[in-house]
Order: C-alpha cells, then sequence, then structure tokens
C-alpha cells in the first residue's frame, strides 16, 4: 500500500500521491490509512468512525505502538478505505484538489456530501460501489 507512491500531475501545487493495491502487511495498510486522511485533509478521529475504532486507538496507531489486525472488521474497513482512494485518485486523475472537492460537494448520484456520508452515516461500502460503476 504505502510502497509504491508515485507523484501526479508534476508542475501542479496540489500534488498527491497514488497509494499501492492491496497489502497483507498490517504496518503499510496501518501507514496508508494514515496517510491517505492527511492526503485527503481529514481527521484522525474521523478515520476512527470509519474504522469503527474509538479515538486513542488511532493515536496508537499513528504513533506505531500498534496496527490494523488482519481479519477484523477494521481491517476490512480500512482495506475498503484503501480502495476508495484509488478509485477517487484515478478518476480525479491525481489532483489532490479536485479529490478534496468531490469529497465535500454534494453528489446527486450519492444523494449526500461523501465526506459525510463516509463518516457519519458508515456508507463508505456505497460511496466505494458508486465510485465503481459511475467511474
Amino acid at each position: 500500500m504505502l510502497m509504491a507512491y508515485k507523484t501526479a500531475n508534476p508542475g501542479k501545487q496540489a500534488v498527491v500521491f497514488e497509494i499501492a493495491a492491496e497489502t497483507a502487511d498490517p504496518r503499510k495498510l496501518t501507514q496508508s490509512v494514515l496517510q491517505i486522511i492527511a492526503l485527503l485533509d481529514m481527521y484522525q478521529a474521523e478515520l476512527a468512525r470509519v474504522l469503527h475504532l474509538k479515538c486513542g486507538d488511532i493515536g496508537e496507531l499513528a504513533c506505531a505502538r500498534r496496527y490494523l489486525e488482519t481479519g477484523t472488521e477494521h481491517w476490512q474497513q480500512a482495506l475498503l478505505l484503501v480502495r476508495f482512494y484509488r478509485l477517487l485518485y484515478d478518476r480525479m486523475n491525481g489532483d489532490g484538489v479536485a479529490m478534496r472537492h468531490w469529497l465535500r460537494v454534494k453528489n446527486a448520484g450519492l444523494g449526500g456530501v461523501p465526506h459525510l456520508l463516509i463518516v457519519d452515516d458508515d456508507r463508505l461500502a456505497e460511496v466505494v460501489r458508486f465510485l465503481e460503476i459511475s467511474g
């Protein structure tokens, strides 16, 4: 996940990075989700909600005192978050400004603001499906 970063849109100010595909390495998946929230200007508390963890758990992940555990609900949510990021990255051609904008404006196809749907309504899987079929 974290391994193969490529810069997008050389010469533009809003550079984001491509996250490599799935991994079975707990350390790499943990690092990837932490980097995704940084690249999308999200808070650790929002990541906690997405992964169904407590805020203190995210603090431990961020300090590398622990990693996501394979086979858990949190692991599956993390994989889904990586899938979401990769789909959005591809759809926006790596344009970080466009990615963050898409995340925060109302989307008629989804019936709401994707960021709020993901964080507040626990609808990450629905947003991923939308990107897969509409992309």
